[in-house]
């Protein structure tokens, strides 16, 4: 838990609705720029702002992207062997 002095913390909501966070706090979050933040509504005055973990990509999530990704209907095997023996 961090201990917070109430003066420093302080942010001001501007027109559009944006708020900058205090930079005592990114740095001892280790906040970076481009980090995502989840804003949780507690109750009427008070929110919970949560840093999303970054995931890394599973590289094999990548398998069968393709076939959900083309046009055309899948092939079998016995199909793309036919068309490429074609250019023989």
């Amino acid at each position: 838990m961090y201990q917070l002095s109430m003066n420093s913390n302080i942010s001001t909501l501007t027109e559009r609705g944006q708020v900058s966070m205090p930079a005592s706090l990114r740095r001892k979050m280790h906040l970076k720029a481009g980090q995502k933040l989840r804003w949780e509504p507690v109750s009427e005055t008070e929110v919970r702002i949560v840093v999303e973990v970054d995931t890394v990509a599973d590289p094999l999530q990548a398998l069968g992207f393709s076939r959900r990704v083309r046009a055309d209907a899948p092939r079998r095997t016995a199909e793309w062997m036919h068309e490429i023996r074609e250019g023989e």
